[in-house]
């Protein structure tokens, strides 16, 4: 399995301390959950959006970014996901690693303090240089899309 190093940051010390970093709760674990670093109890109503402070800032390797993706056991039971899945963060960016989290559900959710209201998935990046021609190769799928591959006639 690969690794890469990555330098981390807490932003608040003395009050972030009690949180831990983000990290792997099995050991083959894609994402790393994330813990909330609010400082009281924050209520989402259905439909609201609020962006979650996590209280650390990561310097990626150039080449790599972070996406933060929803825990799936609070998009399934509660309606909780990150609004916009994936969130990326860049190899450049230093400020605060937060969470935008909308609720879905419909009753209101509580985020207390060291939740684990997301994941972060580390990886590699690809840079692409466009290569414009008149015409793109022909594959047996063509231009199909938005669920023509369903077999089964329902939509997908």
């Amino acid at each position: 399995m690969d690794q890469v190093r990555v330098k981390v940051t807490r932003l608040r010390p003395r009050e972030d301390g009690d949180l831990s970093l983000p990290e792997y709760m099995t050991e083959s674990s894609a994402g790393m959950d994330i813990p909330a670093a609010v400082a009281k109890d924050t209520i989402l109503l259905p439909g609201e959006i609020s962006l979650i402070p996590t209280g650390f800032a990561i310097a990626l390797p150039e080449g790599f970014e972070a996406q933060i993706r929803p825990r799936s056991g609070l998009a399934a039971k509660f309606g909780l996901t990150v609004i916009n899945s994936p969130g990326t963060i860049d190899a450049d960016y230093r400020g605060e690693v937060k969470v935008a989290l909308i609720n879905l559900g419909p009753e209101s959710y509580t985020i207390r303090r060291g939740d684990r209201v997301a994941q972060m998935v580390v990886g590699p990046v690809s840079r692409v240089w466009w290569d414009e021609v008149e015409k793109l190769p022909d594959t047996g799928r063509g231009s199909g899309g938005f669920g023509h591959t369903d077999q089964s006639g329902g939509t997908s």
